[in-house]
């Protein structure tokens, strides 16, 4: 299968990416996350210790030149909502610039909600319409990863598509998961199938299949035809990957672009943190001496709504009661007051009281964990007050009695759990 060419054609690529409109469908509960969606959206949960997920879609299309950005919500949006209301207001009206939230609205349809990703599209078509866009970017609001859509809306144009498909290169068993493109040798998409039992292969491989990442680049006019004529159909369940892909492969371009540094041509960082086992490596990877994803990137920063906090600080220093945090990210507004810190990653405004120790821990904004805890292996959810003497991640069975374990061993604690029922905005 051909790889992407490098494309440097600045002027051109600018003039795509100031013609594209951004959709990102994030609108998902996200129920294999369990209780870390009972008040928020997928899109919405917390990540790497200052972020929220879908900061990282948002931050890809500033840094490639798309300024044009609608949000699509549904499912308990309101602390999304307010994300991005606080983080990413900073864009000028007056350059055409702006990040839409279109909150579902019954539009085109006064008796239901959105039934389908491509649903969802539809529904806003006329709004679309109206701000006459050359491409359409369609991104999924709940992945992790940094990526250039400039390099792909090149590549779609010179290859005279009228469908590109984001993909990444999975295991054959990583990719019954996923919807699959079996493709040829110039990256043109023959079939698309959800969840295959039996993936198809990529040319050339014996044990790698090519995923969709949810990112699909579409000609305007081409996506507004199709989602009509979608929306016409009885039978659809109004979905990209189930019904739009499916019926579009034979008759029109569809390709396929594999998501590879275009230096070494290796699969770059993409993470689905769908899942509470997911989540938790995803963040421990980011403690790494070199994780895979670098949040320290200058040249691909990533983009937040920043609380004012003041810094980390870490207080008493005897041999008994040492404040200290080892192989860890901290963020500002913590206090680590006699405690230990190993392997774990804190949020903002976390305290972590005397003679506790955390390791391998998750610790979302807010939490106040008091003296003398053993935590080990787990998420902490936002909001907690954890309970003196509190000893989490040592007995399964003891902590199944009380919280959520995931199947990779992991403890997930909120404040429900707890008998602390706040119901945070999260």
């Amino acid at each position: 299968m051909s790889a992407p060419t490098k494309i440097r054609h600045d002027r051109f690529i600018s003039h795509l990416t100031r013609n594209t409109i951004a959709l990102i469908l994030a609108g998902g509960r996200g129920s294999r996350l369990h209780n870390m969606t009972d008040w928020r959206a997928k899109p919405a949960v917390p990540f790497g210790g200052k972020f929220r997920i879908i900061d990282f879609p948002l931050s890809n299309c500033m840094n490639s030149g798309i300024r044009k950005i609608c949000i699509l919500t549904q499912y308990k949006a309101h602390s999304l909502i307010r994300h991005v209301q606080q983080g990413w207001g900073f864009l000028r009206g007056e350059f055409g610039e702006y990040v839409d939230l279109m909150p579902a609205q019954q539009r085109h349809h006064e008796d239901s909600w959105y039934k389908g990703t491509a649903d969802a599209v539809f529904q806003n078509i006329d709004i679309l319409r109206s701000r006459n866009p050359q491409h359409v970017l369609v991104l999924a609001g709940d992945h992790i990863y940094k990526m250039d859509y400039g390099a792909m809306l090149a590549d779609h144009v010179e290859k005279n598509a009228d469908l590109t498909i984001g993909c990444i290169e999975v295991s054959l068993e990583e990719a019954t998961a996923f919807g699959v493109m079996d493709v040829d040798d110039n990256r043109r998409v023959k079939a698309f199938v959800e969840k295959p039992e039996h993936p198809p292969l990529m040319p050339g491989r014996t044990d790698t299949a090519l995923a969709s990442m949810g990112i699909y680049i579409f000609n305007a006019g081409f996506l507004f035809e199709q989602l009509i004529k979608d929306a016409d159909t009885k039978t659809s369940s109004h979905d990209f990957g189930k019904d739009i892909i499916p019926s579009v492969i034979d008759k029109y371009v569809v390709n396929a672009y594999p998501f590879l540094d275009l230096q070494s041509g290796v699969q770059s960082y993409w993470r689905d943190v769908g899942t509470v086992d997911a989540y938790w490596s995803a963040n421990m990877e980011l403690i790494g001496v070199n994780p895979d994803l670098n949040l320290y990137d200058k040249t691909w920063p990533i983009w937040t709504y920043q609380e004012q906090t003041p810094p980390a600080k870490f207080v008493f220093d005897n041999d008994k009661r040492r404040g200290l945090a080892v192989d860890s990210m901290v963020s500002g507004g913590c206090v680590i007051s006699g405690s230990k810190v190993r392997h774990s990653l804190l949020f903002t405004n976390v305290r972590v009281n005397s003679y506790t120790t955390l390791q391998d821990v998750v610790v979302l904004p807010d939490v106040n964990i008091a003296r003398h805890c053993r935590i080990t292996k787990a998420i902490i959810e936002k909001g907690c007050e954890i309970p003196e003497g509190t000893i989490i991640g040592e007995d399964r069975a003891e902590d199944e009695k009380r919280f959520f374990v995931s199947p990779g061993g992991v403890v997930l604690v909120t404040s429900d759990m707890l008998g602390q029922r706040r119901h945070y905005v999260r």
